[in-house]
């Protein structure tokens, strides 16, 4: 237990009665990253030259129309955030419904995987403030998955990805920490709430994906000293979205 500007909060295990306040918690935690992704997005040189060039194009199309040369950038602008918006609620509809349909026979049912909110006691009241969950997995898996992912390419740290004994190891995902509760070391105990399971269950290594607009996230995981070991832009939409958004995923991992 923990006190923070006379909050509590607790890590448990995940209860049925908790699914309404975690699917909305991993909903809106997924779809926060979209504004700063568009951002993100709109100010790399090759977007701005672009906008400018649509801007002007406008304007001469216009007959000198500052208007239409700003109707025209704006639909440039609304191009991208529907790119980068349909990435991200792309992966959050994938997630439920599979893993995040059914969490009880998935994570609870299932002693190699785990599910865990972080519950805040708010005058009184008890309400889910963060989640994350671990899943076991096999060595062979991972490696189908990066060539399905990543198209062989690998990062400097590659040599992380192997690891001694039959080659188990555990995936982190869904981790979300509500606003509010950010900056408070939440986000930090549930990652080493992650990191204790995977020693209980033996696992040789944690690994996780992450999109590049959570510099927060990669932040936090750089403390607990994971390393990039892979990058890439397949996040499944069109790839022509996948381009014009410019997310990258990077797969992060840590020897325990």
């Amino acid at each position: 237990m923990a006190q923070k500007n006379n909050f509590q909060f607790s890590i448990r295990e995940y209860r049925p009665s908790d699914q309404h306040m975690v699917m909305s918690l991993f909903r809106d935690g997924i779809l926060e990253h979209v504004y700063p992704a568009f951002f993100r997005a709109l100010s790399h040189p090759d977007h701005i030259g672009i906008a400018l060039s649509i801007s002007m194009a406008g304007y001469v199309l216009g007959g000198s129309s500052y208007f239409q040369a700003l109707l025209f950038g704006s639909a440039w602008a609304g191009l991208i955030y529907y790119c980068c918006y349909d990435i991200y609620e792309g992966y959050m509809l994938r997630r439920l419904s599979t893993d995040m349909a059914d969490i009880q026979a998935n994570y609870l049912e299932n002693p190699d995987n785990g599910f865990w909110v972080a519950e805040a006691d708010i005058n009184g009241q008890p309400k889910v403030v963060g989640v994350a969950a671990v899943m076991g997995k096999r060595g062979e898996e991972e490696a189908e998955r990066f060539d399905d992912w990543n198209g062989g390419v690998m990062g400097e740290s590659s040599e992380f990805v192997q690891d001694a004994g039959d080659g188990s190891y555990a995936e982190m995902s869904h981790m979300v920490v509500v606003f509010p509760w950010r900056r408070k070391c939440l986000g930090s105990q549930l990652t080493r709430k992650a990191l204790d399971f995977c020693k209980e269950q033996g696992y040789a290594r944690l690994v996780l994906d992450v999109s590049s607009p959570q510099t927060a996230a990669v932040s936090l995981y750089q403390k607990f000293g994971f390393v990039q070991t892979a990058s890439h832009s397949n996040t499944h939409a069109n790839r022509w979205f996948s381009k014009l958004a410019r997310i990258n995923v990077m797969r992060m991992e840590k020897f325990i």
